[in-house]
């Protein structure tokens, strides 16, 4: 299989996970008058069929004992059940940040929950495998946890009534963000216990669990809708072209930020990736901001609390994978 060989070439394939992370959630920005329950069948399935892709091509350069067939005849099944969880938690995770999305925002919804994710993700990897500098994790955990304030505080500003939708949204991205961080350690345990999965069979693996648990989680999103009515499939087939071509096309932004996010762990650790990826809300927001115009017209004050987000959200970044490479 490929596998960076060097620290820039992995760094560089984080900076790209991150973009890709960061990013996908244009697609469905892009869709006019096509709900997110009936969009998320096509993100599902692109997100799946990617990492096949991938599979079976960056996956497979090789015909050792690491390939990706021969890694998944290989490895111990039990890693697989965890791979195949670690999928569904995130699929739950990833349709409430899409709601989230549908009713804040980029720039609001994705920093606080990914934020929220960042936390989380930290401090169960540090109570699974305490490693790492616990005043730097400590101090990159209040800083993420500030600018989680923050960004409600900026989205607060902005609303300039507090309505029951806003602080809907808010506690939407506040469980996801929640969920967002516990699947990880499903994802950890299968790269690191027994016999192995490689980074390749996960991202196979672990976007199956996402897409069969869509029978379940979206299906009751579509019964009962966080905002709006209920939905049917067939819906779905009435559905424009174009929304279910940005689906497909989303998904495979967001498969490929995965994989890569994934080879990268292999040469530099799963501490180290997670936390450069984290930087996706970045990404996000500032799709937001520029391309989205979620914050034109906004007062001084909201802009201010804004800007201190995007401060804090980096600092965390860079405590966080300080905390991880100090000896």
């Amino acid at each position: 299989m490929f596998v960076p060989h060097s620290v820039a070439f992995a760094l560089l394939m984080m900076i790209g996970s991150a973009i890709c992370w960061g990013s996908w959630a244009n697609t469905y920005k892009g869709v006019k008058n096509y709900r997110f329950e009936l969009f998320y069948w096509d993100y599902a399935v692109g997100i799946f069929l990617i990492s096949l892709v991938l599979a079976f091509t960056m996956g497979s350069t090789t015909n050792d004992a690491s390939s990706f067939l021969n890694n998944i005849h290989s490895a111990d099944p039990r890693n697989f059940y965890y791979t195949l969880v670690g999928g569904a938690v995130f699929n739950l995770a990833n349709l409430l940040l899409v709601a989230a999305i549908d009713m804040a925002g980029l720039a609001t919804a994705f920093p606080v929950s990914i934020g929220i994710a960042l936390v989380v993700g930290v401090v169960s990897s540090y109570i699974l495998q305490p490693k790492g500098n616990p005043l730097l994790l400590a101090a990159g955990v209040a800083s993420a946890i500030l600018a989680v304030i923050l960004d409600g505080k900026a989205y607060s500003s902005l609303q300039k009534s507090a309505s029951s939708l806003s602080r809907k949204s808010i506690i939407v991205s506040v469980v996801s963000g929640v969920l967002m961080g516990l699947w990880a350690p499903f994802v950890t345990h299968a790269m690191t216990q027994g016999h192995t999965l490689g980074p390749y069979s996960v991202g196979a693996f672990f976007t199956l669990g996402a897409l069969v648990s869509c029978f379940l989680w979206n299906v009751y999103f579509m019964k009962k809708p966080l905002v709006g009515t209920p939905v049917n499939f067939s819906d779905f087939f009435r559905g424009p072209s174009s929304g279910h071509l940005l689906g497909l096309f989303g998904g495979a932004i967001w498969g490929t930020g995965t994989v890569f996010n994934l080879v990268a762990a292999n040469f530099t650790g799963v501490a180290i990736s997670y936390a450069i990826g984290q930087s996706a809300p970045m990404v996000a927001a500032l799709w937001g901001v520029l391309a989205w115009k979620e914050f034109q017209g906004a007062s001084r004050r909201a802009t201010t609390f804004l800007a201190l987000m995007f401060v804090f959200y980096l600092l965390a970044i860079f405590l966080v994978a300080r905390a991880n490479t100090a000896s």
